[in-house]
């Protein structure tokens, strides 16, 4: 009887005991709160509006000779083979806007105006594209290009910044033989690289001398009967030379007219990519400060990684409030963290849609209709990534939604007064960590892309104020901006149609 009861006993004790493979295997709890470094994000935030900063320009005296870019080979056809990659920077640090703020306040509420007139033309744009309407149609009514030029750059360090409704990020560009260096906007939502050029009839200040086209060996005009002319969607024929002028409108107010031409641009220590069509402008006006022109790097035919058959490229975006850089890159990267379907409206190819599912506060859900995030068979609403808006827009009951989530999970912290187009404020003086709620982006196919608290809780003043970096909107476009995206390598793979996301790999 003994051994017997033996065997009994150790039964029970094997069935009440958990299985080790099930405990081993068992999917980890999400988490439900983020720590947020107050000391160290104000110590930036008071450092970027510093006059002990650097200059831009000082520490980029080196980056011109370092090593900006993996090597890559000249095509016959102007297309590098292999990986391209240049440095990027926040825009803060362009000599031009070293000084200009006297405060850290300042320099928030000027982002904030830029931004809102960038999300308001972005926004505008695909609307209108959804509805038939195309660029063309939104073209100034008293730009009327008068003078002939030349050449344009692209290449080198891009910069994060403020006072520029058309980007916040820019690299070092070298345009022309020999290559002259210039500052370019970083901009996925456009399709035609630009730059100021000699002779100019309107021309905004930008930090470098203003491009001189008749200075390049390798500028060339663009034929009115030119394929790439008629690629433009707003383009006319100079009738003295059969040349052809382009004209772009950004629906904010701003545009730039000029002539077409192919140039040769530079990246960083890569071999110089020839025949790449540029728009040489004379006539520019609007929300453009301090950078020469724009790096077209929307999916459109004349964008840059189409002229140069990049089917992918990813970009890694510096905190707006360091010195330091990251990088663009050209070619195949690591197979990112996370990865969402990329989706292209059926009206416009320029900006890159993504799957975007929901969202989550605190490791739980929010209760949005998946109508918020789609995009409709004309093209309208949708979820745009997007490199020159700073804070995310959500239609306005998704951010009721993350709102009130986020409100209820911060409970025990002071609020503060609204700022600009921000309405949930926190009084965060004298602490050095808190700990909010976690937010996370979830995606179509099970992807989700967990923020850090400075990615969506962002100091707006030197004292302590902070404020949740998610905004409302009417129309039907949500757009994920540069803040959510800090310190993120996003991917866009159009062979694969997939973008990705990979924290930590800046």
């Amino acid at each position: 009887m003994q051994p017997l009861l033996g065997l009994a006993l150790l039964a029970l004790l094997l069935l009440a005991s958990p299985a080790p493979a099930l405990c081993r295997h068992r999917a980890p709890a999400a988490a439900t709160t983020e720590t947020l470094d107050v000391a160290a994000s104000l110590s930036r935030a008071r450092a970027a509006v510093s006059t002990d900063a650097s200059p831009l320009h000082q520490s980029l005296a080196a980056t011109d000779t370092d090593t900006n870019v993996l090597p890559v080979k000249e095509e016959p056809s102007g297309g590098p083979s292999g990986r391209l990659a240049l440095r990027l920077h926040s825009r803060d640090f362009l000599p031009e806007e070293q000084g200009r703020h006297e405060s850290y306040r300042s320099l928030v509420l000027a982002r904030l105006r830029r931004d809102s007139a960038r999300a308001a033309a972005l926004s505008a744009r695909a609307s209108l594209a959804a509805d038939g309407v195309s660029r063309a149609d939104l073209r100034p009514a008293n730009a009327t290009p008068v003078f002939e030029a030349s050449a344009a750059e692209i290449q080198g360090p891009v910069v994060s910044g403020v006072g520029q409704g058309s980007g916040e990020y820019f690299s070092r560009v070298g345009v022309g033989r020999p290559a002259r260096q210039l500052y370019m906007v970083l901009d996925t939502g456009s399709d035609v690289t630009w730059l100021q050029c000699q002779p100019c009839a309107d021309c905004y200040t930008q930090s470098d001398p203003v491009y001189d086209p008749s200075v390049s060996a390798s500028y060339a005009a663009v034929g009115c009967d030119s394929p790439r002319c008629r690629d433009l969607d707003a383009a006319a024929c100079r009738n003295s030379t059969g040349s052809c002028l382009y004209e772009v409108a950004y629906g904010d107010g701003s545009y730039t007219v000029g002539d077409f031409a192919t140039e040769t641009l530079t990246l960083g220590d890569s071999a110089p990519v020839s025949n790449v069509a540029i728009g040489c402008g004379h006539d520019n006006e609007g929300l453009f400060v301090g950078a020469a022109g724009l790096l077209a790097l929307g999916g459109g035919p004349l964008s840059f990684p189409s002229q140069i058959s990049a089917t992918s490229f990813s970009y890694c975006l510096v905190d707006r409030d360091s010195p330091s850089s990251s990088t663009l890159q050209f070619g195949d990267s690591e197979q990112p963290a996370v990865t969402a379907p990329l989706l292209r409206s059926p009206r416009t190819n320029t900006f890159y849609y993504v799957g975007l599912s929901g969202i989550s506060v605190g490791g739980e859900a929010l209760s949005i209709p998946s109508s918020a995030f789609a995009m409709d068979d004309a093209g309208s609403g949708g979820v745009i990534v997007d490199s020159g808006t700073a804070v995310t827009r959500l239609q306005s009951g998704a951010y009721a939604a993350l709102r009130e989530a986020f409100v209820q999970g911060t409970q025990s912290l002071p609020r503060a007064s609204g700022i600009s187009l921000f309405d949930t404020c926190y009084d965060l003086a004298g602490r050095s960590s808190v700990q909010v709620p976690a937010v996370a982006l979830r995606f179509e196919g099970g992807g989700e892309l967990k923020l850090p608290a400075k990615n969506y809780l962002i100091p707006v003043d030197g004292a302590g104020t902070y404020c949740l970096a998610f905004a409302g909107t009417s129309g039907p476009v949500s757009i994920i901006g540069n803040v959510q995206q800090q310190g993120v390598r996003v991917s866009f793979d159009t062979a694969k149609n997939t973008v990705g996301f990979t924290a930590d790999k800046c």
